[in-house]
Protein backbone atom coordinates (compact mmCIF):
# COMPACT_ATOMS: atom_id res chain seq x y z
CA UNK A 1 0.00 0.00 0.00
CA UNK A 2 2.88 2.51 0.66
CA UNK A 3 3.55 2.13 -3.26
CA UNK A 4 0.11 2.82 -3.51
CA UNK A 5 0.54 6.12 -1.67
CA UNK A 6 3.45 7.65 -3.02
CA UNK A 7 2.08 6.94 -6.53
CA UNK A 8 -1.16 8.60 -5.10
CA UNK A 9 1.02 11.69 -3.56
CA UNK A 10 3.36 12.34 -6.52
CA UNK A 11 0.29 12.56 -8.48
CA UNK A 12 -1.62 14.82 -6.59
CA UNK A 13 1.67 17.51 -5.68
CA UNK A 14 1.86 16.80 -9.82
CA UNK A 15 -1.91 18.44 -10.37
CA UNK A 16 -0.96 21.16 -7.86
CA UNK A 17 2.28 22.44 -9.07
CA UNK A 18 -0.03 22.79 -12.33
CA UNK A 19 -3.16 24.49 -10.76
CA UNK A 20 -0.94 26.42 -8.41
CA UNK A 21 1.46 27.93 -11.50
CA UNK A 22 -1.88 28.77 -13.10
CA UNK A 23 -2.49 31.40 -10.15
CA UNK A 24 1.56 32.34 -10.41
CA UNK A 25 2.40 30.07 -7.45
CA UNK A 26 4.37 27.07 -7.11
CA UNK A 27 3.59 23.76 -5.56
CA UNK A 28 5.44 24.83 -2.48
CA UNK A 29 3.02 27.34 -1.62
CA UNK A 30 0.02 24.62 -0.82
CA UNK A 31 0.30 21.97 1.97
CA UNK A 32 -1.72 18.39 1.41
CA UNK A 33 -3.46 17.30 4.63
CA UNK A 34 -4.27 14.11 4.68
CA UNK A 35 -8.14 13.26 6.32
CA UNK A 36 -7.53 10.04 7.93
CA UNK A 37 -11.04 9.89 9.50
CA UNK A 38 -12.18 5.68 9.62
CA UNK A 39 -8.73 5.21 8.87
CA UNK A 40 -6.41 2.82 11.74
CA UNK A 41 -2.82 4.58 12.77
CA UNK A 42 -1.24 2.15 10.57
CA UNK A 43 -2.47 3.85 7.56
CA UNK A 44 -1.64 7.35 9.36
CA UNK A 45 1.97 5.22 9.87
CA UNK A 46 2.28 4.68 6.01
CA UNK A 47 1.23 8.18 4.85
CA UNK A 48 3.85 9.42 7.33
CA UNK A 49 6.62 7.44 5.15
CA UNK A 50 5.27 8.43 1.65
CA UNK A 51 6.11 12.14 3.26
CA UNK A 52 3.00 13.63 4.71
CA UNK A 53 3.18 16.13 8.00
CA UNK A 54 -0.15 17.67 7.89
CA UNK A 55 -3.10 15.27 8.86
CA UNK A 56 -6.96 15.96 9.53
CA UNK A 57 -9.47 14.48 12.26
CA UNK A 58 -13.13 15.10 12.23
CA UNK A 59 -13.65 13.78 15.75
CA UNK A 60 -11.74 14.33 18.77
CA UNK A 61 -12.54 11.24 20.38
CA UNK A 62 -11.81 9.28 17.49
CA UNK A 63 -8.43 10.95 16.93
CA UNK A 64 -7.25 10.66 20.79
CA UNK A 65 -7.90 6.83 20.53
CA UNK A 66 -5.76 6.85 17.47
CA UNK A 67 -3.13 9.20 17.35
CA UNK A 68 -0.20 9.85 19.99
CA UNK A 69 -0.20 12.18 22.36
CA UNK A 70 1.47 16.14 21.13
CA UNK A 71 4.58 15.65 22.49
CA UNK A 72 5.34 12.27 21.14
CA UNK A 73 4.49 13.44 17.51
CA UNK A 74 6.50 14.54 14.70
CA UNK A 75 3.96 16.18 12.90
CA UNK A 76 1.08 18.47 12.74
CA UNK A 77 -2.66 17.18 13.43
CA UNK A 78 -5.84 19.14 12.84
CA UNK A 79 -9.41 19.13 14.14
CA UNK A 80 -11.35 20.20 11.07
CA UNK A 81 -14.65 18.71 12.26
CA UNK A 82 -17.55 20.76 13.75
CA UNK A 83 -16.30 21.15 17.13
CA UNK A 84 -18.54 21.44 20.09
CA UNK A 85 -17.69 24.43 22.36
CA UNK A 86 -17.80 21.90 25.42
CA UNK A 87 -14.56 19.60 23.87
CA UNK A 88 -12.99 22.83 23.39
CA UNK A 89 -10.49 22.01 26.11
CA UNK A 90 -9.44 18.69 24.90
CA UNK A 91 -9.05 20.80 21.38
CA UNK A 92 -6.47 22.63 22.66
CA UNK A 93 -4.68 20.29 24.46
CA UNK A 94 -4.45 17.86 21.43
CA UNK A 95 -4.83 19.37 18.15
CA UNK A 96 -2.17 21.41 16.77
CA UNK A 97 -4.80 23.79 15.14
CA UNK A 98 -8.58 24.00 14.79
CA UNK A 99 -9.14 24.46 11.34
CA UNK A 100 -13.26 24.65 11.66
CA UNK A 101 -14.11 27.64 14.19
CA UNK A 102 -17.44 28.42 13.84
CA UNK A 103 -18.91 30.59 15.90
CA UNK A 104 -18.09 33.11 18.38
CA UNK A 105 -18.98 31.57 21.06
CA UNK A 106 -16.39 28.38 19.98
CA UNK A 107 -14.02 30.91 19.25
CA UNK A 108 -14.07 32.19 22.86
CA UNK A 109 -14.22 28.81 24.84
CA UNK A 110 -11.04 28.29 22.88
CA UNK A 111 -9.38 31.51 23.92
CA UNK A 112 -10.60 30.48 27.39
CA UNK A 113 -8.30 27.26 27.26
CA UNK A 114 -5.58 28.53 25.39
CA UNK A 115 -5.18 31.82 28.21
CA UNK A 116 -5.31 29.20 31.10
CA UNK A 117 -2.43 26.96 29.18
CA UNK A 118 -0.35 30.26 28.21
CA UNK A 119 -0.45 29.68 24.51
CA UNK A 120 -2.01 31.33 21.30
CA UNK A 121 -3.56 28.51 19.84
CA UNK A 122 -3.90 28.73 16.26
CA UNK A 123 -7.18 28.48 14.20
CA UNK A 124 -9.16 28.65 11.07
CA UNK A 125 -12.61 30.37 11.02
CA UNK A 126 -14.72 28.30 9.02
CA UNK A 127 -17.05 29.96 6.40
CA UNK A 128 -20.55 28.51 5.47
CA UNK A 129 -20.07 30.06 1.75
CA UNK A 130 -22.76 28.28 0.29
CA UNK A 131 -25.29 28.88 2.82
CA UNK A 132 -26.51 25.68 3.51
CA UNK A 133 -28.48 24.75 6.51
CA UNK A 134 -26.78 21.28 6.80
CA UNK A 135 -23.62 22.67 7.67
CA UNK A 136 -22.17 25.01 10.05
CA UNK A 137 -19.88 27.91 9.72
CA UNK A 138 -19.92 31.93 9.36
CA UNK A 139 -21.93 33.44 6.23
CA UNK A 140 -19.61 34.94 3.94
CA UNK A 141 -21.71 38.21 4.29
CA UNK A 142 -21.45 38.31 8.43
CA UNK A 143 -18.13 36.89 8.69
CA UNK A 144 -16.13 40.48 8.01
CA UNK A 145 -18.15 42.15 10.63
CA UNK A 146 -18.34 39.26 13.35
CA UNK A 147 -14.17 39.07 12.92
CA UNK A 148 -14.18 42.03 15.04
CA UNK A 149 -15.46 40.33 18.20
CA UNK A 150 -12.52 38.07 17.93
CA UNK A 151 -10.02 40.90 18.16
CA UNK A 152 -10.14 40.84 22.03
CA UNK A 153 -9.39 37.29 21.62
CA UNK A 154 -5.67 37.29 22.06
CA UNK A 155 -5.10 33.98 23.27
CA UNK A 156 -6.17 32.63 19.74
CA UNK A 157 -3.82 32.70 16.88
CA UNK A 158 -6.20 33.67 13.71
CA UNK A 159 -4.67 31.94 10.72
CA UNK A 160 -7.03 31.80 8.07
CA UNK A 161 -10.18 30.50 6.32
CA UNK A 162 -11.32 27.07 5.86
CA UNK A 163 -14.30 26.60 3.59
CA UNK A 164 -16.29 23.43 2.10
CA UNK A 165 -18.61 24.55 -1.06
CA UNK A 166 -21.30 22.55 -1.97
CA UNK A 167 -20.69 19.13 -3.20
CA UNK A 168 -20.88 19.31 -6.97
CA UNK A 169 -20.42 16.60 -9.25
CA UNK A 170 -18.49 18.83 -11.65
CA UNK A 171 -15.69 20.52 -9.50
CA UNK A 172 -15.70 23.64 -12.20
CA UNK A 173 -18.98 23.82 -10.79
CA UNK A 174 -16.99 24.69 -7.17
CA UNK A 175 -14.80 27.67 -9.00
CA UNK A 176 -17.60 30.39 -8.01
CA UNK A 177 -17.00 29.51 -4.11
CA UNK A 178 -13.76 28.76 -3.86
CA UNK A 179 -13.42 32.61 -5.85
CA UNK A 180 -16.23 34.13 -2.89
CA UNK A 181 -14.33 32.60 -0.52
CA UNK A 182 -10.84 34.09 -1.53
CA UNK A 183 -12.81 37.18 -1.79
CA UNK A 184 -13.79 37.02 1.87
CA UNK A 185 -10.20 36.26 2.89
CA UNK A 186 -8.68 39.35 1.25
CA UNK A 187 -11.21 41.35 2.81
CA UNK A 188 -10.83 40.07 6.35
CA UNK A 189 -6.46 40.14 5.83
CA UNK A 190 -6.89 44.05 5.82
CA UNK A 191 -8.17 44.17 9.28
CA UNK A 192 -5.48 45.16 11.40
CA UNK A 193 -5.16 42.71 13.92
CA UNK A 194 -5.30 39.91 11.57
CA UNK A 195 -2.52 41.15 9.00
CA UNK A 196 0.65 39.42 10.86
CA UNK A 197 -1.09 35.72 10.96
CA UNK A 198 -3.78 35.88 8.46
CA UNK A 199 -2.28 33.63 5.49
CA UNK A 200 -4.14 29.96 5.18
CA UNK A 201 -6.88 29.60 3.34
CA UNK A 202 -8.10 26.46 3.47
CA UNK A 203 -10.09 24.83 0.70
CA UNK A 204 -10.34 22.05 -1.61
CA UNK A 205 -10.75 18.37 -1.27
CA UNK A 206 -10.24 15.06 -3.19
CA UNK A 207 -12.36 15.63 -6.04
CA UNK A 208 -11.97 19.22 -6.38
CA UNK A 209 -8.65 20.25 -5.26
CA UNK A 210 -6.96 21.43 -8.70
CA UNK A 211 -9.72 24.39 -8.90
CA UNK A 212 -9.09 25.47 -5.46
CA UNK A 213 -5.68 25.44 -5.57
CA UNK A 214 -6.23 27.87 -9.44
CA UNK A 215 -8.38 30.22 -7.35
CA UNK A 216 -5.83 30.67 -4.54
CA UNK A 217 -5.97 27.73 -1.91
CA UNK A 218 -3.29 26.72 0.17
CA UNK A 219 -4.13 24.06 2.15
CA UNK A 220 -5.87 21.27 0.32
CA UNK A 221 -7.74 18.09 2.48
CA UNK A 222 -7.14 15.10 1.05
CA UNK A 223 -8.53 11.54 2.04
CA UNK A 224 -10.15 9.31 -0.87
CA UNK A 225 -7.51 10.89 -3.52
CA UNK A 226 -4.64 9.44 -1.00
CA UNK A 227 -6.30 6.33 1.08
CA UNK A 228 -9.02 5.34 -1.74
CA UNK A 229 -12.56 5.18 -1.09
CA UNK A 230 -13.53 4.50 2.03
CA UNK A 231 -16.72 2.28 3.28
CA UNK A 232 -18.39 5.48 5.06
CA UNK A 233 -17.64 7.49 2.35
CA UNK A 234 -16.14 11.40 3.33
CA UNK A 235 -13.43 13.70 1.47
Amino acid sequence: MTENMRDALAHIKQTIAEAAKKSGRTADDVRIMAVTKTHSYEVVQLALDAGITLFGENKVQEAMSKYPKPAQRGYELCMIGHLQSNKAKKAVDFFDMTTSVDSIRLAQELNKHARNKGIRYPVLLEVNIGDEESKSGFTAFDICGLADELEPLESLEIRGLMSVPPYLDDPEDARPYFIRTREVFERLRQKRFLKDTFSILSMGMSHDYAAAVEEGSTMVRIGTALFGERHTGGF
